[in-house]
């Protein structure tokens, strides 16, 4: 957990109405919260999309998931202070993010998971597998954590490690056999499953 008691405008990245905040982590200004949850731990959000997400948005709604206790909610784009920088985002908020499925995934109860996606804490700590139910869904869950995340991993049905990043690198699959992967696709053959 962060020593802070409250984000400011210095902690993000990005601030104001001429960027992008969809699949990106959010705080929010103290002011847009309940006096009791005005601290840093309830500011983070992840913000999943809405009409409001976009730069210079038409709309002012963004759909959001709380990175204190997982609750999904809708704020107004107003209510963004900006996009907080990867590096000050707390353990605890990380592990809050692992969990989080990608916007538009499949639902459950009519697909099978394919995948199940994992982030880790660079102690080793991480919180349970997320199901993953099409390679859309774990490229989509790749970039979700990519920035905020240790390490990455992406396993099968059968928990083999099909895919792995450590602190933005991909590890495995090695760089050559992705090399050879693309090749092979523009050349219109050779399809190589995650």
């Amino acid at each position: 957990m962060t020593d802070k008691n409250l984000f400011t405008q210095e902690d993000c990245v990005q601030t104001g109405y001429a960027m992008s905040i969809a699949g990106r982590v959010i705080a929010l200004k103290p002011s847009a919260l309940p006096q009791k949850y005005q601290d840093s731990e309830h500011q983070l959000y992840f913000c999943q999309g809405g009409n409001g997400s976009n730069p210079n948005p038409i709309g002012r709604s963004i759909f959001t998931v709380s990175l204190a206790d997982g609750e999904r909610v809708r704020w107004n784009r107003g209510d963004v202070l900006g996009v907080l920088k990867p590096e000050l985002l707390p353990d605890s908020a990380k592990l809050h993010l692992s969990q989080i499925r990608p916007s538009g995934a499949l639902h459950l109860r009519q697909h099978a998971p394919k995948y199940s996606g994992y982030s880790f804490l660079p102690d080793g700590r991480y919180a349970a597998g997320v199901p993953l139910c099409s390679e859309k869904e774990v490229k989509d869950y790749i970039e979700m954590q990519k920035d905020y995340q240790h390490k990455v991993m992406i396993c099968d049905r059968e928990d083999f490690c099909v895919f792995e990043m450590v602190e933005g690198v991909v590890i495995h699959p090695s760089p050559e056999t992705i090399e050879a992967f693309r090749k092979a696709q523009d050349r219109g053959g050779m399809n190589i499953k995650l």
